[in-house]
């Protein structure tokens, strides 16, 4: 009898352990505090750019798209141009513009595809990039008043002034100008980098004023200079082939170096006091290297100049040159010519030449030694030596 009470009250026990309501707590109101807020973020949250559209870019009576705030904008289609407009025009700095690789294609009685800045407002810090700027009635890019800017993957083309000109302290970055009515490139103060320029009307790559760095550039089949360098320039890796005038014209103070110049009327031509080295000058019109005063002409090789008729493989023109160790052969008429007084001739060899040296008297010239042939050599001995011991012995064989 106790044992069965005893399990009674244990079933009691348990059925009110687990029938026991739970503790319940105020969650506050369960209605929301307003209307439901987006989730997502919008479209400019996303890539912080504008596209050049009506909205973003309104269009002036000049321009047909004007970029009026500093920031980021691209294109989303290709821009037709219409007569008496520019295509974009930027009038504040601290724009991006990157084209998408998209066209402004341009018509004849178009302003420029891209202006940036203008007489009236000088802007800086301008970025324009990836895309096609052709055919327009002025300019491809139009710039000279947007100051330390960047260009950079552009094709420029077929426009009728320069394919683009550039402000002060601007960077050129894998541009192509080809067949632009004027110059293909023209910059001031700035660097020009792994830049092609063809077939343009007058000067490939032409700066205005100085210093200028133009480096890795080919330029070819231009009306003028393949390369015009204003005074305090660099030149360095440059290939100028088959332009009208000089393959590479520099002014005063410049540095033209590991340079190939051919089929040009002149290889390369310094005006003074420049240094011109490690440069190859191949079947140019007329001489291969020229220069004026107070040059250093140093490690060139100038083969096959004078090819439209006559030709040096080097000409100096002027006083207070230094030509050393310098290879100049089957040039059509001198080796090295030297017409003026004052310079100084030494360590060079030339061959094969109409006449290997031309020089007038009053320079100085070391040694002009006609090296002996060495019998046949098999082995480690043999040849006759060059004729001389002295160091600044120029060589003629």
């Amino acid at each position: 009898m106790k044992t069965k009470q005893r399990s009674l009250v244990l079933s009691l026990l348990i059925v009110a352990a687990f029938s026991t309501p739970p503790l319940v707590f105020a969650q506050g109101k369960l209605e929301p505090p307003g209307a439901p807020a987006p989730m997502f973020r919008t479209l400019e949250e996303v890539q912080p750019r504008r596209p050049i559209g009506t909205n973003a870019t309104p269009g002036t009576t000049n321009a047909l798209f004007k970029i009026t705030q500093p920031g980021s904008y691209y294109l989303t289609t290709n821009i037709t141009g219409v007569a008496g407009k520019h295509g974009i025009f930027i009038a504040v700095g601290g724009v991006t513009l990157d084209l998408m690789g998209f066209e402004l294609v341009g018509v004849s009685n178009a302003l420029s595809g891209i202006a940036a800045g203008s007489f009236s407002i000088s802007i800086s810090n301008v970025v324009v990039r990836n895309g096609t700027v052709g055919n327009w009635g002025g300019f491809g890019i139009e710039a000279f008043n947007a100051e330390n800017s960047q260009y950079q993957d552009l094709r420029i083309t077929g426009n009728r002034g320069n394919g683009i000109r550039s402000g002060k302290a601007s960077t050129l970055v894998n541009c192509s100008a080809r067949r632009n009515t004027s110059n293909g490139i023209e910059v001031h103060a700035s660097v020009v980098s792994g830049c092609t320029a063809q077939f343009n009307g007058n000067d490939g790559i032409q700066t205005v004023e100085g210093p200028n760095v133009i480096k890795d550039c080919s330029v070819s089949y231009n009306g003028g200079n393949g390369i015009t360098a204003s005074d305090a320039c660099t030149v360095t890796g440059c290939g100028a082939a088959r332009n009208t005038g000089s393959g590479i014209y520099v002014s005063q103070g410049c540095t033209v170096s590991a340079c190939t110049v051919s089929g040009n009327a002149d290889g390369i031509f310094a005006n003074s006091s420049s240094s011109i080295y490690g440069c190859t000058a191949v079947n140019n019109d007329r001489d291969g290297i020229r220069v004026n005063g107070d040059c250093r002409v140093t490690d060139n090789t100038c083969v096959f100049n004078g090819s439209g008729g006559n030709g040096d493989g080097i000409n100096v023109l002027g006083t207070q040159n230094r030509i050393e160790n310098n290879h100049a052969t089957d040039n059509r008429d001198a080796g090295i010519h030297v017409s003026q007084i004052e310079n100084l001739i030494m360590r060079n060899s030339c061959s094969g030449n109409t006449t290997n040296y031309v020089i007038i008297s009053g320079n100085k010239v070391g040694v002009i030694v006609a090296a002996p042939n060495s019998g046949a050599i098999s082995g480690n001995t043999g040849g006759a030596g060059v004729g001389t011991t002295d160091p600044w012995a120029n060589f003629a064989y």
